[in-house]
């Protein structure tokens, strides 16, 4: 099923494979500001208004670079049964949504690639167009397209998160370690390397010619310089928690859970509790004994004690979201299930507890996030 559009991501421009694709609402910034660079530029060149047209063109020609580098994640991560909620063009360039799925490193790196193969082609397109005897501004558009996508594919290809060519190294370590949470601690720490070489060598090329570099630039490589730093940073931290995460069994954080049939009564579940010492959630079953969701054990508390027999379980039933049960057995690390209490999609409320089954398909107990931070201090 494809996901349903959301006005919060910003305007919807259509689907792509089913993918919904926005608009942010920051994305007209860029615009703006791109217009009002090179506007100027062009405008001694173009009569009238013409100059700040075609840089208005540039800055559309900017926005399908970037929906087609994001369509190729998009498109390469479905290909190999990856989830993908959305994709969505911003201020910063875009980025791509995606859900739960189990990856593996050759699946991760071909996600990544696919991103600045699809700025190479657009690039192609505009050597292609080069090689027709054009009129001055579609030439002109035609080289912006092509420079323009080489120089995005060429920089999200430096090795270091959170650019793209930080998940191909992030990969490569992955098979070679076999430790996903070490290659993303790698990848996060050569993505502040890059970050200062990219810094470094940007302000120091103007001066290397001679010249100086403009405020415009400053402030530009400034953005850019803290938008890969904090990305760099939030790689190393995530992997670092990861790798703690996967030292911890499930075992050691699962605590038992009360199973009530669904045509129990409040007092059954009551009376579940008092079998089972430990267990701190009640999980309601349907007749094929399925979950449907945990009791809502506030509510439970409050009805009166003459009324417990008759008042249904159902009453209570609070219906979690979607992947609030996890497959896991009590041998396994704890990855899996905290990246379920997390939530696998942006946006994803993160949850008190997560019901596990083993397996087998049998339901044996819960896990919370109390319990799992306890277990890693």
């Amino acid at each position: 099923m494809s996901p349903a559009a959301d006005p919060q991501y910003g305007w919807l421009l259509g689907r792509v494979a089913g993918i919904p694709v926005y608009i942010g609402r920051s994305w007209p910034i860029i615009a703006v500001v791109v217009v009002m660079t090179f506007g100027p530029q062009l405008a001694g060149a173009l009569p009238g208004g013409a100059g700040y047209a075609v840089a208005a063109a540039y800055a559309l020609l900017l926005l399908v670079s970037v929906l087609v580098h994001e369509a190729g994640h998009a498109l390469a991560a479905r290909s190999t049964g990856s989830e993908v909620s959305r994709i969505v063009a911003n201020l910063w360039g875009g980025h791509t949504v995606f859900g739960s799925g189990q990856r593996r490193p050759g699946t991760a790196a071909l996600i990544a690639i696919a991103g600045p193969a699809g700025n190479l082609l657009l690039a192609g397109v505009g050597w292609l167009l080069l090689q027709v005897d054009l009129p001055a501004v579609p030439a002109l558009l035609a080289w912006a397209l092509a420079f323009s996508n080489v120089l995005v594919a060429v920089f999200n290809l430096l090795p270091g998160l959170p650019l793209d060519g930080g998940f191909v190294v992030e990969a490569v370590v992955w098979k070679v370690t076999g430790d996903r949470w070490l290659a993303m601690v790698v990848a996060g720490w050569l993505g502040r390397v890059v970050t200062v070489l990219a810094v470094v060598y940007l302000l120091a090329e103007p001066l290397l010619s001679g010249g100086r570099p403009s405020l415009v630039t400053i402030v530009w490589v400034a953005l850019i310089g803290a938008f890969l730093w904090q990305g760099a940073t939030q790689a190393i931290r995530a992997g670092t928690a990861r790798r703690a995460v996967a030292r911890v069994r499930v075992g050691q954080v699962l605590r038992p859970v009360v199973v009530v049939p669904g045509s129990a009564s409040a007092a059954t579940a009551l009376e579940g509790f008092a079998r089972l010492p430990g267990a701190q959630r009640a999980v309601l079953v349907d007749p094929m004994g399925t979950p449907v969701g945990f009791l809502d054990l506030a509510a439970l508390s409050a009805v009166p004690v003459d009324q417990l027999p008759v008042v249904p379980a159902t009453a209570v039933l609070v219906r979690p979201p979607s992947g609030w049960v996890v497959q896991a057995d009590p041998g396994d690390d704890a990855s899996l299930v905290v990246s379920a209490l997390a939530g696998h999609v942006e946006g994803e409320n993160v949850k008190e507890a997560v019901l596990v089954c083993d397996s087998l398909g049998q339901l044996i107990g819960t896990v919370s996030l109390a319990d799992v931070e306890a277990a890693l201090r």
